[in-house]
């Protein structure tokens, strides 16, 4: 029981029972941590029907209310590390992550990094089926928090990453600032800052099938602002 992936949900009944299946017939015995925001559409209902088939494995935790992908992740990191779980995995539902690629993160995580990404913008990574605008704002995002920074990160917005336990126990979780794309650069930013080794390996992103996208103007507007706070830290 070393590893644990953590899937934010709103709204997601679409996926989450084909998400959770897959992750539970890989090979790594992995478990997984739904953090549900208080879904109106019954994603946490389909979750808990599923906890009778993977009682030891499937976890979920509820909250009232949309309060954030990146207070979702805080909770998880901090639901983790209060048990016996070494790597702890974001993962988002809805497939453009593919799940596949988990030992693939894994692996890089236990012989080469602290922290591995999941890199659309690393050599062999690539975004299939996002329309040209997503695609510019993606790569120019993470240019300019590269030119900002200095994070030596390719993809410093991806939210498919492999943490070692010692990063987020030593990361001080409560003062983690921001709670959309802008979390994904601070948790990076953090970790290079303490000198833990941040590695990549490429993966193919591809654009949710199902549901609908949480992207919003006041996420983008927070990452673009975020950057430059993040150099006080």
């Amino acid at each position: 029981m070393d590893k644990l992936v953590i899937i934010p949900t709103y709204n997601e009944k679409e996926n989450i029972e084909k998400i959770i299946r897959k992750v539970f017939s890989l090979p790594g015995a992995y478990h997984i941590l739904i953090v549900d925001d208080g879904s109106p559409d019954g994603t946490a209902t389909i979750v808990k029907t599923l906890q009778k088939e993977f009682s030891d494995s499937l976890h979920i935790m509820e909250r009232q209310g949309k309060l954030g992908l990146g207070t979702a992740y805080i909770a998880g990191f901090k639901w983790a590390l209060a048990r016996s779980y070494e790597y702890i995995f974001e993962m988002d539902a809805d497939f453009s992550h593919n799940p596949d690629d988990l030992n693939r993160l894994y692996e890089a995580c236990t012989t080469t990094a602290d922290v591995v990404v999941g890199s659309r913008y690393t050599k062999g990574g690539r975004v299939v089926n996002w329309p040209w605008d997503r695609i510019f704002i993606s790569k120019g995002g993470a240019m300019y928090t590269r030119m900002i920074t200095w994070m030596p990160v390719h993809d410093p917005t991806a939210g498919f990453i492999c943490y070692r336990r010692k990063v987020l126990s030593t990361i001080p979780l409560d003062e983690v600032h921001f709670v959309g794309y802008a979390f994904q650069i601070e948790m990076k930013y953090r970790a290079w800052k303490l000198g833990f080794k941040i590695g990549e390996v490429p993966i193919t992103f591809q654009d949710r099938k199902e549901g609908v996208s949480k992207m919003s103007g006041n996420i983008i507007k927070e990452a673009m602002y975020g950057v430059w706070k993040m150099r006080k830290f």
